[in-house]
């Protein structure tokens, strides 16, 4: 019995730090945590679409879209103590349903030779919105693992309906990987005809700090499928 009382007395004490409570100080609630990543499959796959021409961005009904993005000043956020600005990025691109439509359209096989920026630190948005066919030639998606697969230069991030997914220690191909290598993300553990994911790249001209010359550019963009 007093074993009983002593838990209730104990989880009545730290209910509050579960409770969504906001943080002395009156700061905003923690923001929700991001979806863990997943690792996309080595090795072949067991079909790929290349979205760098006309025809392979055409299964998917997508088109390239590409806008500049730009660092602004904002209000302090939250506990900012002595600190008086913040600084966001616009456009927000990322979301899910940002509506890109008034975006200029990158015919695909100028991807490549697409070189944007005047070099120095810049980024840029690439959107596409890619809707799953019910065949792909002469192979069936369904219930395949579909990999986003793009290398930027110099490297990028990548939103999929709005979301990052990243956890500390953990690699995510949604994360900057490296100079110049591929971002190959998890569209679907187990696609169907008809699923439409909206891929959006930041694409990054880098290393930051030294600011290089280079503009940006899409070097390799595809679909592939595991099964």
């Amino acid at each position: 019995m007093t074993r009983h009382l002593l838990a209730g007395v104990l989880l009545a004490i730290s209910a509050p730090a579960f409770a969504g409570a906001q943080a002395p100080g009156g700061a905003a609630p923690a923001v929700p945590p991001a979806p863990r990543p997943k690792m996309a499959p080595a090795g072949i796959p067991a079909y790929t679409v290349n979205l760098m021409t006309r025809e392979g961005v055409a299964l998917f009904g997508g088109a390239w879209r590409a806008m500049e993005a730009k660092l602004v000043e904002g209000p302090p956020r939250p506990n900012a103590g002595s600190w008086t600005v913040s600084y966001d990025l616009v456009p927000k691109g990322a979301a899910a349903d940002f509506d890109d439509s008034s975006w200029p359209v990158v015919d695909a096989p100028a991807l490549v030779t697409d070189r944007r920026g005047g070099g120095g630190v810049f980024m840029t948005w690439y959107r596409i919105a890619l809707t799953i066919p019910p065949a792909l030639g002469g192979f069936d998606p369904t219930g395949a693992i579909a990999v986003f697969h793009i290398v930027v230069d110099d490297y990028a991030e990548v939103a999929v309906n709005g979301e990052i997914p990243r956890q500390v220690g953990r690699p995510s191909g949604h994360m900057v990987v490296g100079f110049n290598l591929p971002n190959r993300v998890v569209l679907s553990e187990a696609v169907r005809p008809g699923d439409r994911f909206q891929v959006a790249v930041l694409a990054v001209n880098g290393p930051i700090a030294l600011a290089p010359l280079n503009p940006v550019f899409i070097r390799e963009a595809r679909v592939e499928f595991f099964k």
